[in-house]
């Protein structure tokens, strides 16, 4: 068992932070890895993208929104219960070198992925803006972390509650207009990374993403987690996650995500009303 050391309920309950532990994961995982859980013997298979390790602890930190059945069942274990299984870590590590004025963009959840990014980032001596973006200030999270890791932090949100009153996309815009960036790293909901490689790609800079397409065993065997990348199949769990941002095919990613999402929401709705 891999037992749940710290917990914290995130955004109103919606966003769930874990620190479990994984003493041999945390010694290798790097940022922009992930791993894959499973809270019971017959649970499925989750893929989320490490937000923390702590190598000394031998703890590895995921943070994952309610969305569906298992995720709703990982939200019931309390520290001292544990995950079943845990496999990473997964994916092709971040490539992190110094290349001058970085920007770092994260919406919702995606900010945890971005933040060990971000930091790692920073620490390779890169002068690092962020910005990141929620649908309001509650949803917001990592704020005081991303500050920490960046050099310059902007906030967002779409209904003005906190920050600027817009998208993360609007003070993207306004950064490439005034500033030589030599690279962008956007993580987080599909259409906005869609939009930040839009807009990049007109000013010519290049542009990581990190995808998340359906998954199912993270080695590259079931092929389930194909997208297609400057036109040819890759795999994100092998090949990625990370891709050239102006190369994705954004538009099959979110057909393909959308291929179970009534499944999704009624299974969900169906383990959240059982009897006790």
């Amino acid at each position: 068992m891999f037992k749940i050391v710290k917990r914290e309920e995130m955004a109103n309950g919606t966003v769930v932070m874990n620190e479990f532990e994984a003493p041999l994961i945390a010694r290798k995982a790097k940022p922009g890895q992930f791993v894959i859980l499973k809270a019971t013997e017959t649970g499925e298979r989750i893929p989320l993208t490490m937000a923390d390790t702590d190598p000394e602890k031998g703890t590895i930190t995921v943070i994952y929104m309610i969305v569906g059945k298992s995720t709703a069942l990982f939200k019931t274990l309390k520290e001292g219960d544990g995950y079943q299984d845990v496999i990473g870590p997964l994916g092709k590590p971040t490539h992190i070198e110094n290349v001058g004025n970085v920007v770092c963009v994260g919406g919702g959840t995606g900010i945890a992925v971005l933040y060990p990014i971000t930091r790692a980032i920073k620490e390779a001596g890169n002068n690092v803006t962020s910005i990141i973006g929620a649908r309001n200030k509650e949803l917001l999270i990592l704020e005081d972390k991303m500050k920490a890791a960046s050099h310059k932090l902007h906030a967002c949100t779409d209904d003005g509650s906190y920050g600027h009153h817009g998208f993360v996309t609007d003070v993207l815009k306004e950064i490439l207009d005034n500033q030589s960036i030599n690279l962008v790293v956007a993580i987080g909901p599909v259409p906005m990374m869609k939009f930040v490689s839009k807009i990049t790609k007109d000013y010519n800079v290049k542009t990581l993403v990190s995808l998340n397409p359906i998954m199912i065993d993270g080695t590259g065997m079931c092929g389930g987690c194909r997208v297609t990348v400057g036109g040819k199949t890759q795999f994100a769990c092998v090949d990625g996650p990370e891709f050239d941002g102006h190369q994705v095919d954004f538009d099959e990613l979110m057909l393909r995500l959308q291929a179970y999402m009534e499944d999704e929401k009624a299974s969900h709705d169906e383990f959240c009303n059982l009897d006790p």
